[in-house]
């Protein structure tokens, strides 16, 4: 295996990786800034009042991009089966 195709399966690696955590991240980033404003607004500092919203967020984004992020994963993991030295 060259290194051109070692640093090629390392980005698509990084890639994957990325397009696998940004649902969730996004998920949660929308939930606490919702939060975050409802706190300033309202001027309530509960801390577990942040993370419920959160986890409910990062449980509904697990359930909405759940099956494609599997796809992904088993599509990814064929490709670097396949482009394994024998």
């Amino acid at each position: 295996m060259s290194s051109q195709e070692v640093l090629e399966a390392g980005r698509t690696m990084l890639v994957v990786t990325l397009q696998l955590s940004l649902p969730l991240l996004l998920f949660g980033l929308v939930a606490g800034v919702l939060v975050s404003i409802f706190q300033a607004v309202t001027q309530i500092q509960e801390y577990t009042l942040t993370f419920v919203p959160k986890l409910f967020a990062v449980v509904v984004a697990l359930a909405l991009f759940g099956p494609w992020m599997l796809a992904s994963l088993v599509h990814f993991m064929h490709y670097a089966f396949d482009h394994m030295p024998r």
